[in-house]
């Protein structure tokens, strides 16, 4: 008796709702939208295109540095340290030049990363452990010149090593296990960020300027003016929106699996759990920034200085960690920063609620105040 009461009271309660003026403005948003063709098109094209060229751009490894060595002593041993250099394929001899003058030139005018100058005295002092070689490295890019450096010191070390056998054993030793991604895949780490930026991006987009075409043609208006509730009318723009950004969600991790690998070792449920969370972050922005604006001109130029801060800030660009102090508490207030640890987390990690649950009550905190700034704002337009 309970349950036929409880499917009756749910089968009324449905056609309540398709008979209501909620169900007649969602059909209205729905018919608006798939005749919008450049509409489709944006939720499909520019985010493939941004996570292919993204992911494959942001790499901070470095490789096929070009290198001009000038090798005045010329016998076996430095032929073997130039061969440590460019065996590994980060380096790559661009040129020989004869003197240190043409080197030093080349190294300025940017055809050269590196430059390396061994002595004529190296296979002499090499026999004393005293030798030393001159490197000149362009340091205009300081993230790449350090990287450099890094490998430089690095090659020389373990030149050292192999030219002169260590006469005792280490009482220290170290093994290193790489949890999470065994092969150091850099775009494991990068792609699952660029996948909130393309959301953040899209979201805000797309919602605002929807919302102020509508402002320009005057059918806002004739909205207000419908026998509908405010947040009917704000709800009925938002689920359409959500549905066709949760495609991009999932076109998002598709390429990411096929293209470069990416793993999914979480709730699958709770991803795309999370992800429709942040779409509504996304969408309750572009609705605040479409109701300060007056142009579709004027919202697409607030999109991007909105944007730009809550990109710089999120780590998806560079590492939280090597932010200032005052802009590592700041980022707290940045949603797309939750939604990349929480991504990371269940792709990358496996792990669940139990770990990612501060990082999901700032996400679901944030998403409710943007919202109901949203349906003020809408309800005071």
């Amino acid at each position: 008796m309970f349950f036929r009461t409880l499917a009756i009271g749910l089968m009324n309660s449905f056609l309540k709702l398709f008979n209501s003026s909620f169900w007649a403005l969602l059909r209205k948003e729905i018919n608006q939208i798939l005749r919008d063709r450049q509409l489709v098109i944006l939720l499909i094209v520019p985010p493939t295109m941004q996570l292919l060229l993204y992911g494959f751009a942001l790499n901070p490894d470095v490789h096929n540095l070009k290198l001009g060595v000038i090798d005045y002593a010329n016998v076996a041993a430095s032929r073997q340290l130039t061969e440590a250099m460019t065996s590994n394929g980060i380096f790559i001899i661009e040129s020989q030049p004869k003197t240190e003058k043409e080197l030093s030139r080349q190294v300025e005018e940017g055809k050269l990363n590196i430059g390396v100058i061994i002595p004529p005295e190296f296979p002499r002092k090499l026999v004393k452990k005293e030798a030393e070689i001159q490197v000149f490295i362009d340091g205009v890019d300081a993230n790449t010149a350090g990287i450099v450096s890094g490998y430089i010191t690095q090659i020389i070390q373990n030149y050292n090593r192999n030219l002169v056998p260590t006469q005792f054993n280490p009482q220290v030793s170290t093994q290193v296990a790489f949890l999470y991604n065994p092969g150091l895949t850099s775009s494991w780490f990068f792609v699952p960020g660029v996948m909130g930026l393309v959301l953040t991006l899209l979201g805000t987009l797309v919602s605002s300027v929807t919302v102020v075409r509508e402002k320009d043609s005057g059918t806002l208006e004739q909205l207000l003016m419908t026998p509908a509730a405010n947040w009917e009318i704000l709800l009925a723009k938002i689920l359409p929106l959500a549905f066709l950004l949760m495609g991009d969600v999932v076109l998002a991790l598709a390429l990411g699996q096929l293209v470069f690998g990416l793993p999914l070792r979480g709730n699958f449920l709770l991803f795309f759990g999370m992800s429709s969370i942040y779409l509504l972050v996304g969408i309750s922005l572009g609705i605040m920034l479409a109701m300060f604006s007056r142009s579709q001109q004027q919202v697409v130029l607030m999109s991007f200085f909105v944007n730009m801060p809550i990109l710089q800030t999120s780590g998806v660009l560079a590492p939280i960690e090597a932010m200032p102090p005052f802009v590592q508490v700041l980022s707290l207030l940045n949603p797309l920063r939750h939604y990349i640890a929480i991504v990371r987390g269940i792709l990358l990690k496996g792990v669940g609620v139990d770990v990612l649950w501060v990082h999901i009550i700032a996400l679901l905190t944030i998403a409710f105040v943007l919202l109901t700034i949203s349906i003020n704002k809408f309800r005071n337009q």
